[in-house]
């Protein structure tokens, strides 16, 4: 049985109106219990709550040094490819953006995870669009199996695959899946996927279990701060993480809140988060998972990641590209259009193509960062917090 069969019977209603001294009440309960139910995690996200942000916080960050330490792990992503069959509203590499639009050869894949690890990475995180053709299973496999020996852990952040082809990318190296179900709210899951087998919603939601069946150690998942209600989603995405828990036993988990960004769609956010309500999710979520690991990309201001550091983060992006080559300029040569899957080329010495070899254009980004330090700047304020940044923390030989 899949997450799916029980993803409709999930507490909802524990996150309905009650007077604000209940919900206080109720909140002051949970924050005292050891082992938290999904009810009780809905106490913590309450508006309500808020009041108990400074006690929760204090009991997350020693939660977080018991479990993790004074460690912050790094790691990079690394964009293969643009190009995608879908059309997500919100997402800059949505199919009809008129962007400029790339896939990478396996050789300058190589270069650019080369660059990154001359900054210190060796925890990359493959991500592309989703488009069989230009990013197919072997192409992933060779990525995989080229970047192995020089990067100890490699995940990926691609396109939903059956458990037969995950199989050939973790046995060429790859052990980390990575996939935010966007929203768990199926009506609006319905509005912002219009076309494209991204609007399955079902198929999306099981990955983590495919992937985990095909040998995958690591899972990752998270919604997409901005479409649905953040309480709702947090729900959602804290009922799926117990799943998998449960299920998934043999794999690591990690828990993402990503924040919407501007993109090439410019599309604008449905709903808001606060950054107070992103610490008190955070927070929340290391009190209901202990031994996750809670990511936090560039999305995020540089003043925010630092402050949320000592509260429960385990692992952290720094000096992200979100475009393919967007490291060295690899693939700029070859920039062009896609229409209805058909490579449109840059017209010779036009405007377009003379700007696309420009120094300061490439191919478009699947969105805007907000951290835009450099890594060692980012290893550096970390320090000074009191933390060591980890570039590795995984070797094969340990499974060998």
């Amino acid at each position: 049985m899949s997450f799916v069969a029980e993803f409709d019977l999930l507490p909802l209603a524990a996150l309905s109106q009650r007077s604000r001294t209940a919900a206080l009440a109720a909140a002051r309960e949970s924050l005292g219990k050891t082992k938290l139910s999904l009810t009780d995690f809905a106490h913590l996200i309450s508006p309500a709550a808020s009041e108990l942000l400074e006690p929760m916080s204090r009991r997350s960050q020693a939660l977080t040094r018991q479990r993790f330490g004074k460690v912050i792990r790094f790691f990079a992503p690394l964009y293969l490819s643009n190009e995608c069959i879908n059309n997500c509203k919100y997402c800059g590499f949505s199919r009809d953006n008129p962007i400029l639009r790339v896939t990478l050869a396996v050789e300058e894949v190589l270069q650019e995870a080369r660059s990154l690890r001359e900054q210190g990475f060796r925890n990359i995180l493959l991500v592309s669009g989703e488009h069989p053709k230009f990013v197919s299973r072997n192409y992933l496999s060779e990525c995989v199996k080229t970047l192995h020996d020089e990067f100890p852990s490699v995940s990926l952040e691609v396109g939903p695959m059956e458990t037969e082809d995950y199989r050939p990318i973790v046995a060429a190296g790859a052990d980390g899946l990575v996939v935010y179900q966007e929203t768990y709210d199926r009506t609006l899951y319905g509005q912002m996927h219009t076309a494209g087998p991204k609007r399955d919603f079902n198929w999306r939601m099981e990955t983590p279990e495919r992937g985990y069946s095909a040998g995958f150690r690591r899972l990752g998942i998270g919604a997409l701060l901005g479409l649905s209600d953040w309480r709702c989603e947090a729900l959602c995405v804290a009922a799926h993480a117990q799943y998998l828990l449960r299920h998934c036993w043999k794999a690591q988990l990690t828990i993402s809140v990503p924040r919407l960004r501007p993109n090439a769609g410019e599309f604008e956010p449905l709903t808001s988060i606060s950054d107070r309500e992103l610490v008190q999710l955070v927070c929340a979520f290391r009190l209901m998972f202990p031994d996750a690991g809670l990511v936090l990309s560039t999305r995020e201001p540089a003043w925010l990641r630092d402050g949320l550091i000592p509260l429960g983060i385990t692992l952290i992006s720094a000096g992200s590209h979100t475009e393919p080559g967007g490291y060295t300029g690899a693939g700029k040569e070859r920039l062009h259009r896609t229409e209805r899957g058909r490579i449109v080329g840059l017209a010779a010495n036009s405007s377009e193509w003379a700007a696309a070899q420009g120094s300061a254009l490439g191919a478009t980004g699947q969105f805007d960062i907000s951290d835009a330090r450099s890594p060692e700047a980012v290893a550096e304020k970390v320090r000074r917090l009191g933390y060591e940044p980890v570039w590795k923390d995984w070797d094969a030989a340990l499974t060998a």
